[in-house]
């Protein structure tokens, strides 16, 4: 270990501990240069004497390491003070900027004051306490303060590897640019580099930056000063300053509290935005597709299981909640029963399908509503977007809950017995427990009683539970489920699997079966746009493209061969190629081998849409066309029957 530094008597306690370790300090010395691996690891650090405008003027040593660690000195936060209008001056004592000018009602005292021994700034904090006047810490002797050194001097062409701010990726180069182009002001430069507008908002950057401008322009920093320190004050962890995007940091990634089951069990998992969602589980000899098909046949002929934790669920609770939703909504949610659910759509203003989801009201004032996996947060971000902004008289809480409940569907048509087995007090007949509904109830589970919230509701036409539980219950509630259903041979069931069952009934996947050009009518939802109430995306209905015929809709399309499963993402044309024309109808956009049928079919958005019911088009893919048959997007229990066991 080595401790280069600037000026002694600025760390003097700090270099004597390093200096009773044992550790070299060298005064007057600074980092020149680092060399790393392939992988971008440190490997060594060039040390060199500097003089006080950062410029080496004698020999480097090379030093391999492994860490470096680079301490600008401390800065106080100035943001409160800033808001509060006091304006801030550059103090030699500490190298940093400290309130300056006196403001009503606000003191700052202690590191907040540019006071940073213990203490000092504890003795400061009493006096404020006591309304006692006291100066400010006496000034640092002269030669001892923080020596304020803004950058080593990189060598020729190596200004792009010198980071001003490492939260924009913003560089001396990218600075002394902004200089070139005439920028000034600490304002102008902000703007020009984006040095200060990351995710610290400045806290890393803003006075080195200050500093790095100063020196490029041979002027005093005090005289340029900070750039304007805008609400919200928002703490910034450690963790945020410390994080790297790279690797596994580049994307958080998001497991249920089931997952650790789903591993041991043999789940093939896929990424589902930042969630790992099992997508089948492969028996041993298995491959993906004979595994799906064997889910499929479970859900559909017994009793399957999936793991749904990962639904994006907000909590909604005020008065003016109903009031909120239909407008949100397509159709109407302040109506809804207490105990009852309801499928909604959402759309954009361009009145395209933005989401959808059930919602269901717990009681007069609260509501919990579900999104796609996806879109969970851009769903909150909706609410509180239009709350925020253009109904803020409306008393609404959204809070998401998504992690809060982990859920467990149980499917088929012997998922009845199943959550009479869980739960013995609840009466689960369809007459007590109707479709679209929701009941709590205690569940048994090996832990003795857990307290779950179920709804009756289904995404794959059959009849299914949804039952949810407190997170940290999840792995129990699973293994409970699959207890009670062990002698009806239940089947855990992955997100393909869930796919194909959807799509026989017609059911969509916003961001698969819709495009950002797709309105409710153009997926078969116009039964789920209310013609008596006000809306988002209203208006758009009316437009002449939206309301045009011949529009893309969505329709069902069997592969004249039904061993051949159609590439999704397939272009649908007309006429007999070769050659193939160039004309596109539209595309496949969910496509599957079914247990059910005992064949392949499709989903797809064709001009024309059911207008088209019974004409032969090609899905052309690859430089092949297949033949398929344009029929309705619903393929299987047309009638619903099916839904209550």
């Amino acid at each position: 270990m080595l401790a280069p530094v600037m000026r002694a008597g600025a760390h003097g306690p700090l270099i004597e501990a390093l200096r009773g370790r044992g550790v070299p300090v060298w005064t007057g010395h600074g980092v020149t240069g680092t060399d790393g691996d392939a992988g971008g690891v440190l490997t060594a650090a060039h040390v060199a004497p500097i003089d006080a405008h950062g410029s080496p003027f004698g020999p480097a040593r090379r030093i391999e390491c492994d860490l470096l660690a680079v301490s600008g000195g401390w800065n106080p936060n100035l943001h409160l003070y800033s808001q509060a209008g006091g304006r801030t001056s550059w103090s030699d004592d500490v190298a940093a900027f400290v309130p300056g000018t006196a403001v009503d009602g606000h003191r700052p005292v202690g590191a907040a004051n540019g006071t940073f021994d213990l203490a000092e700034a504890i003795a400061e904090g009493e006096a404020a306490g006591h309304e006692t006047p006291r100066p400010r810490a006496r000034p640092v002797a002269s030669g001892t303060g923080p020596a304020t050194l803004w950058l080593v001097e990189p060598g020729p062409g190596q200004e792009d590897q010198v980071f001003v701010d490492a939260h924009r990726d913003a560089t001396l180069r990218d600075l002394r640019r902004a200089v070139g182009a005439g920028m000034r002001s600490s304002e102008h430069v902000k703007r020009y580099t984006t040095i200060g507008t990351g995710a610290d908002q400045g806290r890393t950057s803003g006075v080195s930056g200050a500093g790095v401008l100063a020196a490029t322009l041979g002027r005093p920093v005090g005289e340029l000063g900070t750039t304007t320190y805008r609400p919200p004050a928002t703490p910034i962890s450690f963790a945020l300053l410390a994080g790297r995007d790279r690797g596994q940091l580049l994307d958080p990634v998001r497991r249920t509290p089931i997952h650790d089951w789903h591993e041991a069990n043999g789940a093939v998992f896929e990424d589902v935005g930042q969630w790992k969602r099992p997508w089948s589980y492969p028996r041993p000899g298995e491959d993906l597709d004979a595994a799906v098909l064997r889910e499929c046949r479970a859900a559909r002929e017994g009793v399957a299981m999936m793991d749904v934790s990962t639904l994006g669920k907000i909590d909604l609770q005020g008065p003016d909640v109903g009031v909120l939703l239909d407008r949100i909504y397509t159709n109407t949610f302040s109506s809804l029963a207490v105990g009852h659910c309801r499928y909604g759509v959402m759309c954009r203003p361009d009145g395209m399908i933005f989401d959808d989801g059930v919602t269901a009201r717990l009681t007069a004032d609260r509501y919990h509503l579900t999104t796609t996996t996806g879109n969970a947060a851009a769903v909150l971000d909706w609410l509180d977007e239009w709350l925020q902004t253009e109904w803020p008289d409306l008393r609404v809480h959204p809070t998401s809950v998504t992690d809060q409940w982990a859920a467990v569907a149980v499917v088929g048509p012997r998922a009845r017995d199943v959550v009479r087995v869980l739960a013995p007090d609840l009466d689960v007949s369809a007459e007590a427990f109707p479709f679209m509904t929701v009941r709590e109830a205690t569940l048994r589970t090996a832990d003795g009683g857990l307290p779950a919230r179920i709804f009756r509701i289904s995404f794959t036409g059959e009849l299914s539970y949804e039952i949810n539980v407190p997170a940290w219950h999840g792995l129990a509630l699973w293994e409970a489920v699959h207890a009670a259903g062990a002698p009806h041979g239940i089947t855990p069931y992955g997100t393909e699997a869930m796919h194909v069952l959807r799509a026989e009934k017609g059911f969509i996947i916003v961001g698969q079966d819709t495009d950002g050009t797709v309105t409710p009518a153009d997926a078969g939802l116009g039964w789920a746009v209310s013609k008596a109430k006000h809306f988002i995306g209203e208006r758009s209905f009316q437009r002449a493209d939206t309301a045009r015929a011949g529009r893309k809709q969505l329709v069902g399309l069997l592969p004249a061969d039904p061993d051949t499963v159609i590439a999704e993402g397939a272009q649908l044309v007309a006429g007999i190629p070769p050659p193939i024309p160039a004309a596109m109808l539209g595309h496949v956009t969910s496509s599957y081998r079914s247990a059910a049928l005992g064949r392949s079919f499709a989903l797809g958005l064709l001009a024309g849409g059911l207008d088209r019911r019974g004409e032969t088009l090609f899905a052309v893919s690859d430089g092949q066309a297949h033949p398929v048959v344009v029929v309705e997007p619903v393929f299987y229990d047309k009638e619903g029957a099916r839904r209550d066991g």
